[in-house]
């Protein structure tokens, strides 16, 4: 299996809805096989004008600009929507899409933006989340013309007709988060994809072994889930366009090289490399600056090609 590039973006940070299309129709032309964006309602650390925008209103405008590449969220939060709303809004992306839609799910974990948009966060929420989980899944799989119901701790369905259903057989769920149990087990039970977010580049083949064992535990083939990352990008043609790109997201270069996919062309191609060979099988670039198409262009014609 070729190692699989996807763009992540953090649109919170300042970003427009036009703004996000042209990185999604850059990342379609491309030829890289999803655009995925965060699920957040406040910037860190800057103004992040002109505001939010929200993942889902997002997603289904650009499941209509475009028409191959997959769409999704690393991750929402399972704090901002009852999974009943949730199931009905990605399963109606899905058919907006053709079938393009991938769901990540998260307990969510900035609590500034829960308290500045009036939405309650809870201290404990991976309940929450696996709740979530098991009422959305559940819904989707009901066969049509069959009634949906869940009795759980924090959601009750009583007799959905568990509509509508998306285009996909089954949309992909992607589960991530660095607990040592529990967090592998939920992926095992619900997920088809694994993602470690920003981990440390060491640690990154001992948790694929973790959640392997999980699937193993939970009967299931070790190899029937994708294992993913996300890390910062930034690269350049040289070491000037490198340092350029770094101050752009005011990063350091050499902490962009020590924790992401980062410096000259041959470095990231040796990074990738190597994330595969520790078991890695996706790779979601985390691209800060969404005005710098170039910098997609760079990795598409210069590092994926080395790839093989």
């Amino acid at each position: 299996m070729t190692l699989d590039l996807r763009i992540f973006t953090e649109p919170q940070q300042g970003a427009t809805y036009d703004d996000q299309l042209a990185v999604a129709q850059a990342t379609e032309r491309l030829g890289f096989s999803a655009f995925f964006r965060s699920d957040h309602y406040l910037a860190m650390g800057r103004e992040g004008l002109p505001g939010p925008t929200d993942s889902w209103v997002t997603l289904a405008g650009l499941a209509r600009e475009t028409s191959t590449v997959r769409l999704g969220t690393l991750v929402s939060s399972a704090t901002f929507r009852h999974p009943g709303v949730l199931a009905i809004q990605v399963a109606q992306v899905d058919q907006m899409s053709g079938g393009r839609v991938e769901l990540g799910l998260g307990t969510g974990w900035y609590a500034a933006e829960h308290s500045a948009y009036g939405i309650p966060f809870p201290e404990k929420r991976f309940g929450i989340l696996e709740e979530q989980l098991a009422v959305v899944t559940g819904l989707w799989g009901t066969p049509v013309g069959e009634k949906f119901s869940f009795s759980g701790e924090h959601y009750q369905i009583t007799d959905s007709p568990a509509l509508p259903k998306p285009v996909q057989t089954r949309i992909p769920v992607l589960v991530g988060g660095g607990g040592p149990r529990r967090t592998p087990a939920l992926a095992a039970r619900y997920g088809d994809e694994y993602n470690q977010s920003f981990p440390e580049i060491s640690g990154i083949g001992a948790r694929i072994k973790v959640v392997e064992k999980a699937l193993s535990d939970a009967g299931r083939d070790p190899g029937s889930i994708v294992q993913s990352v996300a890390l910062v990008a930034a690269v350049g043609q040289d070491e000037a366009e490198f340092t350029r790109r770094a101050a752009a997201i005011g990063r350091e270069p050499a902490e962009l090289r020590e924790h992401g996919i980062a410096g000259t062309v041959a470095e990231a191609v040796d990074r990738l490399k190597a994330l595969e060979a520790e078991g890695v099988q996706r790779v979601y670039l985390q691209v800060l600056d969404l005005a710098d198409l170039d910098h997609l262009d760079l990795f598409a014609r210069e590092v994926r090609r080395q790839l093989g």
